[in-house]
């Protein structure tokens, strides 16, 4: 179905490999879109519970195809488009495809999912392959694995929202100094900033982010997942506290009238629950509260 990347659902839990091995899985608009319909994919099937990104062969992502003749972010030089323009006209195909900045649309892509997302970062992590990481809930690298912001470098600027996920993850401080210099991080030293939350040997990688996937997904109700994943995005930039507690107690007021009362009976009946239901047709009448506003 796909030609830059591998679709793979096991056992609920969705391996997306980044396929472009004798490239370094270099990122391209082709790729782009490719995410976009994969993350949205996923979000609608209720037989994924939880997704694994990787790359095949020696690296995870080595950054933006710059081999592209043209413009090599595929952008259309002819247009001189203003912020209006982005916010308002969006998703007019001329701002889309020929302004719109493609790490960006996949960054939005994981964002927007409602099933929780793993990096497993097996090699070379740089530029987009860095930062499309940023909007993935747990990152796991390999001892392998390299990564940097290298875009000052290269006479542009951070991509993919990364200026609005980067200083959450990392500190503001930190996620500066990561891209004026534009530094190749050691797994290491990713994982001493928290960027990543575990180095492990490569051929350990992927089966630790697979027994985390699969944990979540036979033990967790995927409604109440979706919305804690979106609850601590959202909330955690709300101007004040009372804005998470608006949404926490419309959150519980639903969720403890379906999957709430299996996991309590579960818990109670010292058994494992079996949660019905369901993020495509289950999901609680306030959601998505960010667009009812």
């Amino acid at each position: 179905m796909y030609e830059t990347l591998l679709y793979d659902v096991e056992n609920k839990v969705l391996t997306v490999t980044l396929n472009r091995p004798d490239n370094m899985n270099a990122f391209t608009v082709e790729m782009a879109n490719e995410l976009v319909d994969a993350f949205e994919r996923a979000g609608r099937d209720d037989h994924v519970r939880a997704i694994i990104v990787t790359g095949a062969g020696k690296a995870f992502c080595a950054g933006m195809d710059l081999s592209v003749a043209g413009n090599v972010f595929g952008l259309d030089e002819t247009l001189t488009p203003t912020l209006d323009d982005v916010a308002t006209r969006g998703e007019d195909p001329a701002i889309k495809s020929g302004v719109r900045d493609t790490g960006g649309r996949v960054a939005l892509a994981i964002y927007d999912c409602p099933k929780p997302v793993i990096a497993a970062i097996n090699g070379a992590a740089v530029g987009i392959g860095a930062t499309m990481t940023l909007p993935m809930d747990i990152r796991l690298a390999s001892e392998k694995a390299r990564i940097g912001f290298v875009f000052n470098k290269i006479g542009i600027t951070p991509e993919a929202a990364s200026t609005w996920f980067l200083p959450r993850i990392v500190g503001i401080s930190k996620a500066l100094e990561w891209c004026y210099s534009a530094e190749i991080l050691t797994a290491e030293k990713a994982h001493a900033s928290s960027l990543v939350s575990e180095v492990l040997a490569p051929d350990e990688l992927l089966p630790a982010a697979q027994k985390i996937a699969r944990h979540i997904a036979d033990n967790t109700s995927p409604v109440a997942i979706a919305l804690t994943r979106q609850m601590m995005y959202r909330n955690s930039t709300a101007p004040h506290p009372r804005d998470a507690h608006n949404v926490d107690s419309l959150s519980v007021f639903y969720a403890s009238q379906k999957d709430g009362k299996e996991g309590v009976a579960a818990f109670l009946e010292k058994r494992p629950a079996n949660f019905t239901a369901s993020v495509n047709d289950g999901m609680p009448p306030f959601y998505p509260w960010w667009d009812n506003k």
